[in-house]
Formats: structure tokens, sequence, C-alpha cells
């Protein structure tokens, strides 16, 4: 195959990657407005669309394994489709995760801690996968190095979020008159919002999985990945 229409492959694939990546962050964006807004037709609609993200994953993925077998890459184009293999598994979990909320706001009928603000922590995890992105079709390697110190900061609200709710409901007076069913339903409330932290955390986490595996393929640097 000539060089240039090689070429042209490679940045195709790149091009592919960063519309899937588009893809899943307006699902992540929908399951996030549904759990807000209780909005059941947002839900479903993201719920129903994992379906196309695991297809373009499906086919995202034999792309890259036609230019590894077909084309025999070496040096910094070997990198590139590796980063972007394993980007493409990161970005296909982040629609699971996408698709969590959207199950989760289906449940949810009250906010059992309104002061516990998912918004915002997830406003920071969307930016974290923007960002990553950037570095990816930028070739940015400074920008990776600062996905990682806000994954800090995601990490510690998450983990003040998580205790406060686990601290207010052990410390929580139960009315006597309290029946099965509201125990029940409460800590299915507090089951769900704690999931919900959890997911949102690791949004973040591929995030930085993501600016990882870009600053590999930049630079052949490791040290991002664990």
């Amino acid at each position: 195959m000539p060089r240039e229409s090689y070429q042209e492959l490679l940045e195709s694939l790149r091009e592919d990657v960063i519309h899937m990546s588009e893809l899943v962050l307006d699902r992540l964006r929908l399951g996030l407005s549904a759990i807000e807004e209780k909005d059941e037709e947002l839900a479903w609609e993201v719920i129903e669309g994992d379906d196309e993200i695991n297809q373009i994953y499906l086919g995202l993925e034999q792309d890259c394994i036609d230019l590894l077998a077909l084309q025999q890459p070496v040096a910094s184009d070997l990198r590139f489709i590796a980063a972007s293999f394993k980007i493409i598994t990161d970005l296909e979990r982040i629609g699971d995760l996408a698709t969590n909320l959207g199950e989760y706001s289906l449940e949810a009928e009250r906010d059992v801690y309104p002061e516990v603000d998912i918004q915002e922590i997830a406003a920071l995890t969307i930016e974290m996968v923007e960002d990553a992105m950037d570095a990816y079709e930028t070739d940015d390697s400074e920008l990776c190095y600062t996905i990682g110190e806000t994954d800090d900061v995601v990490d510690d609200r998450c983990e003040v979020a998580s205790e406060a709710v686990v601290r207010d409901l052990i410390e929580r007076e139960i009315d006597g008159d309290s029946s099965d069913e509201d125990m029940e339903r409460l800590m299915a409330d507090v089951s769900r919002l704690l999931l919900t932290v959890r997911d949102v955390e690791r949004v973040g986490d591929h995030a930085v999985n993501i600016a990882a595996r870009t600053l590999y393929m930049v630079d052949n640097d490791d040290e991002l990945i664990y």
C-alpha cells in the first residue's frame, strides 16, 4: 500500500476515535441530566444508545487489528495504533458508566442527600475526558500530566461525598414508626447514590488511562500507566 494511503488510514483512525469520544461524552451528559431532572425519556435514550457505542467500538477494534496485521507498523505508528486500541476500550467503558447513570435515574424518585453535588464532580470528570482526547488529537504530552492532577481532586471529592453519606446513615435516628418499606427505600436510595459517586469517579480513572496511553504514544513514556 502506498505510504500516503497508509498515513490516511492512520489519520482516519484518529478522527474516528475522536468521534467516538464525542458520542460517549454526549451520552454521559445525558445520563447526568437524566439523574438531575429525573427524566425517564433521557434515561432510555442513554440506555438504548449503548448498542451504538458498542458497535463503533467493535468497528474501531477491527480497524486497529487490520492496521497491525496488514501494515506491520513500527516505532511511533505502532505506539499510535496500540494507544488507540486501548483508548477505545476506555471510551466504551465510559459509555457503560453513562448507561449505569441512566438506569439509576429510572429508579430514583428523590434526592436523599442534595448536599452531595454529583453534577459538580461529574463536570470535572467530563473536563478530564475532554482534555485527554484533546491531548490525543494534538499529541500534547504536557496536557496529559494535568489530567492526573485533576483526578486527585476528583478522588478527594468522591471520598468526602461517600464518607458524608455513610456517616449520616450511621448517625441517623430512625423514627420508631418507620416501616420496613421505608427502611428498604432509604437503603436503596443510599446505595444508588454511592454507586453514582463510584461510577463518576471511574470516569475520571478512564480519563487518566487515556492520558497515560497518549503520553506513551507521543513520548514513548509509560510514567502514567498503572
